[in-house]
C-alpha cells in the first residue's frame, strides 16, 4: 500500500489526500487478488471447463473496496495497517463512488449472481457496457426530481484493467451481398455502412474466501478513427470529432430515453453493440480452447438477463452461418442449446419490441435472419397441426398490430432451451400470460429459479453489528453455510438474545438517523419504527399507496390528540425514469407531504417522512440494516420477484406486503405470524380489472381514503399550487389500474397490526429474529446452484 501510494499515485504520506489513500488502498487490495484471478483463468483452460456467460445491460456492483476485502478475508488486517499510517478505512470506504452500471433489482441481481458464481468456482464471465455516466444522479429541488450525469469515472476506476488489445468491430446499417457457393448454397455477406469498435475493460470478481476469481468484462464504444485529420486541418475542429462522439454515445448513459426515434435507435445500438462484442469474444475464446465451432453448445452456456441482449440470438446465427460456415439447421440447434433466457416482467411495455423499419435499416442482415427464424418456426408449427391463425399470430416473432414490430421476448424464448421466471408465482404467471401460447406448444421450456441475494454483502458488509452477534451466537461458519441461520430459531424467545439483537438494530438505526440528517436535514428518533420503501419509483410498486396511508395516519394523529400512537419514520428512496411524469409527480407528493407533516408540531414527533435522494447500493447498505418494516406492496401479479424483500428479511425487518413475487415464498418460510400480508391476490386483481377500474364506489365506501384524497386534491400539501395533484387524484378515482384504492383499507388495517406488534417489543423482536433465521434459502448461492445444475449443465 505504501509502495502503491509512492510509485503509482506519486505522493508521499505528508502530501497524500484521502482520495490518494483510497486509490493506493484499492490498488494494493487489487494486487492481492490478481494471483488468484490468473490461477482461476489458467485452471479454466487447463481443465477444459464448460463456461457460463452472463449477458446483462446492468451490473449494479456498488462499491468494491470493502466487498473485495471481505471476500479476501483482509478487512481487519487492512484496517489495522491503515490505522498505523493514521488513515481510517471507513473514511476511505465513503470516498469510493458507486459504479453507475445499473438501475435497480435487475442490475443488483446480476452483481449478486457474479459473486455467487465466483464463490461456487464456476468458470463464468459477465458481459455488459462500461457506461461513462450510467443512469443518472438524482437530486431533489423543492421536492422535484432532477437528473444529472453520474460522474463515477471522473477520478478513474482503480478496479478495472483496460484491455486495449481486445477489440471487436460492430457493424450497423449497410447492405447484404448474396452469392452462390460451389455446392449451390446461397451465401450472404453483410457490408456494414458504419463500424464501431468495442474495447474491453475487465474487473475481477472475487468469490468468498478468495478461492476463485471471475471476470466482469465491460465494453466501451470508440470510432475506428478518433479524429478526421483532414477535416480538422481544414478548420472543422468540431466536425472532425463527430464520428467519435456518435460512437461514444453508445456507452455514454444507461437507458437513454426512447421517446424519440433517435432515442430508440440509440437503445437498439447499445443492445446490439454489447451483444455482438460479447459473442465475438466468447467465440474467440471457445475456438482457442477447442478449435471446433460445432462444439459451442457443449462448452458454453449463455444466460440472457432480460430481453436487452435478445438480439444476440440473431447475432449468433449470423456468426455461425455467415462467418463460420455452419449450416442453418445445425446453427439453430447450437443456438438453442447455448442460450437460456431469464424473464423479469409481466408488464407488456417492458417486453421490448422494435419497429421492423428500424431493424431493417440498422441491422439489415439480422432482420433477414429473424424473418427466416420466424418462417421456419411457423412452418414447423403448421406441420404439427397448429393451424389456428390466432395462435400463430400470438407466437410470431413479428407483431403485425399497430405497425410491425419485432418481439424481442419471443425471439429470446424461441432461441433458448430454457426460459425461467424469478419466483414461483412469477413463473406460474409467465406460463399463463405473456408466454401462454408458447408454453402450450413447448411445455417443458419454462422453469422457475427464485432469485437470491449475496448474504455476505448484506450481512458482513452492510450490517457489522448483526454479523458480530451471529458469529458470537452460532459461529462464523454461518457465512460459509447460510443454512445454519436456522440455528437462531432456538434463541427467538431468549430475552437476553432479543436484547442483543435489538441493540444491533438500534446501532444501525442511529447510523441511518445521522445519514438522514446529513442528507435532508430532518432529525428522526431511532426509537421510532423505521418503515422503509426503497425501490424504483413506478405506479405498480405503489409508493402512492404508502403516501396515502401516511396522509391518513397524519390526519388521525391530528384528529385524535389523546390517542396513543406508535411513533413511525417513513423512509422513501428511489429514482423515477426521466420521462415518467406520473412517477416524478409521486416523488413530489411524497416530499410535499413530508414538508407539511415534519413541520407540524401537532404530530408531536409521532410521524416523520423522509425521501432520500440518489438511491444506490451504498445507500441501501445503510437503510436495509436499520429498517424495522419492509414495504413490498406492489399490485399482486406485477412484481416478478423482488430482492430487496429478501435483504430486509435477512436483516430482521418484518415485511408488509401483497402476495406478489417472492413475498409468497418469504411468507412460506418465515411463517404467517411473522409477516403482514394484505390485499388482493394476483387472480383477484385480474377479476377486478375485468369488472372495471373506476374507483368511485370504493373511495366512497372508505371515509379515511376519501378524506386523504380530498386533502391532496384540495392543496393541503401544495398551497403554492392547489391544483398540482388534481390529475393524480382523478386518475386514481376513474382509472385505478394499479388498484391502489381497492387495497387501501386492507393496507391500513395491516399497518395497524404492525403498530400493535411494535408496541409488544418482545413479540416484535421474536418475529424479527425468526425472519433472519428462516430466510437462508434466499441466498444467491442456492439460486446459482439451481441454474448450474438445471439450466447450464455445469458441475458445482
Amino acid at each position: 500500500m505504501q509502495r502503491r501510494l509512492t510509485y503509482t499515485v506519486g505522493k508521499d504520506n505528508a502530501d497524500a489526500s484521502p482520495r490518494d489513500w483510497f486509490v493506493a488502498t484499492a490498488l494494493a487490495t487489487r494486487d492481492r487478488l490478481v494471483p488468484s484471478w490468473l490461477a482461476s483463468t489458467k485452471r479454466n483452460y487447463r481443465e477444459d471447463r464448460r463456461r457460463v456467460y452472463y449477458l446483462s445491460l446492468e451490473f449494479l456492483i456498488g462499491r468494491l473496496l470493502i466487498d473485495t476485502l471481505t471476500n479476501l478475508g483482509l478487512t481487519e488486517a487492512m484496517r489495522d495497517a491503515l490505522a498505523e499510517l493514521g488513515v481510517d478505512l471507513d473514511m476511505l470506504r465513503a470516498l469510493e463512488p458507486d459504479a453507475a452500471l445499473g438501475n435497480g433489482g435487475l442490475g443488483r441481481l446480476a452483481a449478486c449472481f457474479m459473486d455467487s458464481m465466483a464463490t461456487l468456482e464456476i468458470a463464468a464471465m459477465g458481459y455488459g457496457i462500461r457506461y461513462d455516466h450510467g443512469l443518472f444522479r438524482q437530486t431533489l429541488k423543492d421536492g422535484w426530481q432532477h437528473e444529472y450525469p453520474e460522474d463515477w469515472l471522473s477520478f478513474g476506476n482503480s478496479w478495472q484493467f483496460p484491455r486495449p488489445e481486445i477489440t471487436y468491430d460492430v457493424g450497423f446499417f449497410g447492405h447484404i451481398e448474396s452469392s452462390r457457393l460451389a455446392d449451390g448454397m446461397l451465401a450472404h455477406v453483410w457490408r456494414p455502412g458504419e463500424t464501431i469498435v468495442a474495447v474491453a475493460y475487465d474487473t475481477p470478481v472475487v468469490g468468498w474466501r478468495g478461492k476463485h476469481v471471475n471476470t466482469l468484462r465491460l465494453w466501451s464504444a470508440r470510432a475506428p478513427d478518433a479524429l478526421r485529420l483532414d477535416a480538422f486541418n481544414q478548420g472543422d475542429h468540431v466536425g472532425a470529432q463527430s464520428e467519435q462522439a456518435r460512437a461514444e454515445a453508445i456507452s455514454k448513459v444507461l437507458y437513454p430515453s426512447d421517446s424519440t426515434p433517435a432515442g430508440q435507435e440509440l437503445r437498439l445500438r447499445q443492445e446490439y453493440f454489447f451483444a455482438s462484442a460479447s459473442l465475438q469474444d466468447l467465440i474467440r475464446r471457445h475456438m482457442r480452447q477447442t478449435g471446433d465451432i460445432r462444439r459451442l453448445a457443449d462448452k458454453v452456456a449463455i444466460q440472457l438477463n432480460d430481453t436487452h441482449p435478445a438480439i444476440g440470438v440473431a447475432e449468433l446465427m449470423r456468426l455461425l452461418v455467415d462467418v463460420h460456415g455452419v449450416g442453418w439447421k445445425e446453427a439453430w440447434r447450437i443456438t438453442q442449446a447455448t442460450f437460456s433466457y431469464t424473464n423479469h416482467t409481466l408488464l407488456p411495455e417492458a417486453l421490448e419490441t422494435w419497429p421492423v423499419q428500424l431493424m431493417e435499416r440498422l441491422l439489415p442482415r439480422h432482420m433477414q435472419i429473424i424473418y427466416l427464424i420466424n418462417a421456419m418456426h411457423l412452418d414447423l408449427l403448421r406441420e404439427k397441426g397448429a393451424s389456428d391463425a390466432a395462435t400463430l399470430s400470438s407466437v410470431s416473432l413479428i407483431d403485425e398490430r399497430n405497425g410491425r414490430h419485432v418481439r424481442m421476448g419471443h425471439l429470446a424464448f424461441l432461441g433458448s432451451h430454457k426460459v425461467n421466471g424469478v419466483s414461483a408465482l412469477h413463473s406460474a404467471l409467465v406460463k399463463e400470460t405473456v408466454f401462454k401460447d408458447f408454453h402450450r406448444l413447448y411445455p417443458d421450456r419454462i422453469v422457475n429459479k427464485t432469485n437470491g441475494v449475496t448474504f455476505r454483502r448484506w450481512l458482513l458488509e452492510a450490517n457489522p453489528p448483526l454479523s458480530r452477534l451471529l458469529a458470537d451466537t452460532i459461529g462464523a461458519g454461518v457465512f460459509d453455510e447460510p443454512e445454519r441461520l436456522i440455528e437462531l430459531e432456538k434463541f427467538a424467545d431468549d430475552v437476553e438474545f432479543q436484547n442483543r439483537f435489538a441493540a444491533a438494530k438500534r446501532e444501525n438505526k442511529a447510523r441511518l438517523a445521522t445519514t438522514v440528517f446529513e442528507r435532508v436535514g430532518v432529525r428522526v428518533d431511532p426509537a421510532a419504527l423505521f418503515d422503509a420503501q426503497i425501490k424504483r419509483i413506478h405506479e405498480y410498486k405503489r409508493q402512492l399507496l404508502n403516501v396515502l396511508e401516511a396522509v391518513a395516519f397524519y390526519q388521525d394523529i391530528i384528529a385524535q390528540p389523546a390517542r396513543e400512537f406508535a411513533p413511525r419514520v417513513k423512509i422513501f428512496a428511489g429514482k423515477a425514469a426521466a420521462s415518467y411524469h406520473q412517477a416524478k409527480l409521486i416523488i413530489k407528493l411524497a416530499n410535499d407531504v413530508a414538508k407539511v407533516v415534519n413541520a407540524d408540531p401537532a404530530t408531536r414527533g409521532l410521524l416523520k417522512i423522509v425521501f432520500l435522494p440518489n438511491y444506490n447500493v451504498s445507500l441501501a447498505e445503510t437503510i436495509i440494516p436499520a429498517a424495522d418494516l419492509s414495504e413490498q406492496i406492489s399490485t399482486a401479479g406485477m412484481e416478478a420477484s423482488g430482492t430487496g424483500n429478501m435483504k430486509f428479511a435477512l436483516n430482521g425487518a418484518l415485511t408488509i406486503g401483497t402476495l406478489d413475487g417472492a413475498n409468497v415464498e418469504i411468507r412460506e418460510r418465515v411463517g404467517d405470524d411473522n409477516i403482514f400480508i394484505f390485499g388482493l391476490t394476483a387472480r383477484e386483481v385480474e377479476e377486478c380489472r375485468a369488472k372495471g377500474i373506476d374507483a368511485r364506489e370504493t373511495i366512497a365506501a372508505s371515509p379515511r381514503l376519501a378524506e386523504a384524497l380530498r386533502a391532496i386534491a384540495g392543496g393541503v400539501f401544495s398551497p403554492d399550487d392547489p391544483h398540482r395533484y388534481a390529475q393524480l387524484v382523478d386518475t386514481l378515482t376513474y382509472y385505478d389500474h394499479f388498484l391502489v384504492a381497492k387495497d387501501f383499507d386492507a393496507y391500513w388495517e395491516a399497518q395497524r397490526r404492525v403498530d400493535a406488534r411494535w408496541r409488544d417489543q418482545k413479540a416484535w423482536r421474536r418475529s424479527s429474529i425468526l425472519n433472519t433465521a428462516r430466510v437462508a434459502w434466499f441466498s444467491s448461492d442456492r439460486t446459482i446452484r439451481e441454474y448450474a445444475q438445471e439450466i447450464w449443465n455445469v458441475a458445482v
